[in-house]
């Protein structure tokens, strides 16, 4: 077991833990409720630690291209200022939790949290060298968050446990999970009071 040694240059991002994405929202991913109980612990690891956490969120206007009646592939879903691009009630953020807002014009959809919000930039102001990176969904909008990141020379954590996908396609949440760590991403699992390596999920083709 191969403990992960967090410090300055770390950082927690949350990737779209919004009640239209749980189960019963508009756009609700299979067992996305299951991911808060882990992300909590996340949080309080980092937190404790001194350690920035930041949230990104869908914050659609509400002819968004990525809605079906605008020829996109999803229903409307995390409409800015609706209950249901709210975070989770049950999400414990922190007071100063850093909050990312995407996709936020009519003609310009972003799944990655990097995407046009000028997030690397503020990262590597904060001298973030090191982020993991957990939430909804793995197979879009966490894949091309973490992809975004290592594009950026970050090093990514991706905690498995703490995400899950949407699998239009059965399987597209392995896939995802098997892209991201060929691209270079560091599989970890939550142990205790700590993170470390997860050497099953490193085993993956």
């Amino acid at each position: 077991m191969s403990a992960i040694v967090l410090g300055q240059g770390d950082a927690l991002l949350i990737v779209d833990l919004q009640v239209d994405f749980l189960p019963g929202g508009k756009l609700g991913v299979p067992n996305g409720d299951a991911v808060i109980a882990p992300i909590n612990r996340l949080i309080s690891l980092y937190a404790e630690r001194g350690l920035p956490v930041f949230a990104s969120r869908d914050w659609h206007p509400e002819l968004h291209c990525s809605f079906a009646q605008q020829g996109g592939p999803w229903p409307p879903h995390c409409v800015a200022g609706t209950e249901g691009a709210a975070f989770s009630d049950a999400l414990q953020l922190p007071d100063d939790v850093v909050i990312v807002s995407k996709a936020v014009t009519a003609e310009v959809d972003a799944y990655s949290a990097f995407n046009g919000t000028g997030l690397g930039q503020d990262l590597r102001a904060r001298g973030i060298r090191r982020v993991a990176v957990c939430g909804l969904a793995t197979d879009y909008c966490v894949l091309n968050t973490v992809l975004d990141a290592l594009k950026e020379e970050f090093e990514v954590l991706i905690v498995a446990e703490a995400a899950r996908a949407v699998d239009v396609q059965p399987g597209d949440g392995d896939r995802a999970m098997t892209q991201m760590l060929k691209q270079g991403a560091l599989p970890v699992r939550l142990s205790g009071n700590a993170l470390v390596a997860d050497l099953a999920l490193g085993a993956l083709p």
